[in-house]
């Protein structure tokens, strides 16, 4: 058996261990080959955008972070962006996609990727290609498993970035601000926030309240702080408000956030008077070496894919469930985003600690 193996949507630590563990379990355990699919779904448009993986080449990538497959997150084949006399047109190559996945002679499709991959993984299962999904987004937002691998190691760099912060905002008894990534869902803020012992931790899942914040840092000035940790998920509005967004596609669909972490600083500045200084993590979160965590999850991931391959349980994603790995329906995986509750635990404890979020 030959199965494909590709990541879509954005990197994550952790995709190259599971790139590892579809490897050598496929070979090591079942005999088969593999073959590596080059810049995700983009790849499949052309039959030599790939490489055979084997044992040998995907020695030394378990701790490493990034892909050694390239990834996009620009690459849907069922409407491919290609530009015909100065105008933008918008395509179905599904067939040909179909066509070059037989070309290939792959017998099915293991796809590494988020909600828009695992999306498109689905479509392309319909029209009846063996597909596995895995789970991956540092934004941990997928609803049908208890959490996404690269998403604990984002979260530890964002923690690490708090504790710099705290020492330079008390020697300077300023506020900073700290953006965070997560799209529409404050997992990473929260998580890192309560971790990093933020003051203040603004999510899209509770629109937040400018005064109530201003009114926090204010209270924490007389009573001697001499300095403030805000963290801003870039997701986050204000009441009423919306968020800010760098990048739309031209159908509307937001393809980059990110801006509101100077929106709430400048208005912090205005409202107290206070030195106000912002930090965005950025990229930072998707690099670097997957932490511990991530690096077992991904190989349980990796291996659990090649198990439902063998089992012929196609058209399903992988799951983890502690402290087991299962699997779900990708049609379930894809049906709504994990967000935050705002009447949840985490918060409910935060909000016991002290902490604001604009309410």
């Amino acid at each position: 058996m030959r199965i494909g193996v590709l990541s879509g949507g954005g990197d994550a630590p952790g995709l190259n261990a599971v790139i590892r563990a579809v490897t050598k379990t496929a070979i090591f355990k079942y005999g088969w080959e593999v073959t590596g699919i080059i810049d995700g779904f983009e790849g499949l448009l052309s039959p030599t955008k790939t490489r055979q993986l084997t044992s040998w080449n995907t020695r030394g990538i378990l701790f490493v972070g990034g892909t050694i497959l390239g990834t996009t997150n620009r690459g849907n084949p069922f409407a491919h962006k290609t530009t015909v006399n100065g105008k933008e047109i918008i395509e179905d190559m599904s067939p040909l996609v179909l066509n070059n996945i037989s070309e290939l002679g792959l017998e099915a499709l293991v796809v590494i990727g988020g909600d828009g991959s695992l999306k498109i993984a689905h479509g392309m299962h319909k029209l009846g290609v063996p597909v596995i999904g895995v789970p991956k987004t540092i934004d941990n937002d997928l609803d049908a498993t208890f959490v996404t691998f690269g998403f604990q190691t984002a979260v530890d760099t964002a923690t690490e970035a708090l504790d710099k912060l705290h020492t330079t905002a008390e020697s300077h008894q300023r506020v900073i601000v700290l953006e965070l990534m997560g799209r529409y869902a404050g997992w990473i803020a929260l998580e890192a926030g309560i971790s990093g012992s933020a003051d203040v931790i603004l999510i899209p899942e509770i629109p937040f309240n400018m005064e109530k914040v201003a009114e926090k840092l204010l209270e924490r000035k007389k009573s001697g702080s001499k300095s403030s940790i805000v963290v801003v998920a870039e997701g986050a509005k204000a009441v009423g408000g919306e968020m800010a967004v760098r990048e739309k596609a031209k159908d509307g669909y937001v393809l980059r956030l990110g801006g509101m972490g100077e929106i709430v600083g400048s208005e912090i500045g205005k409202r107290t008077g206070f030195d106000v200084r912002v930090t965005v993590l950025g990229h930072l979160q998707r690099g670097g070496s997957p932490c511990p965590f991530d690096r077992l999850l991904a190989t349980r991931y990796g291996a659990a894919a090649v198990e439902l391959l063998a089992q012929k349980k196609y058209g399903e994603m992988v799951s983890y469930q502690p402290p087991d790995i299962k699997s779900v329906p990708l049609a379930s995986a894809i049906d709504a985003l994990r967000l935050v509750d705002p009447e949840g635990d985490l918060v409910k404890m935060a909000e016991g600690l002290g902490v604001n979020f604009g309410r």
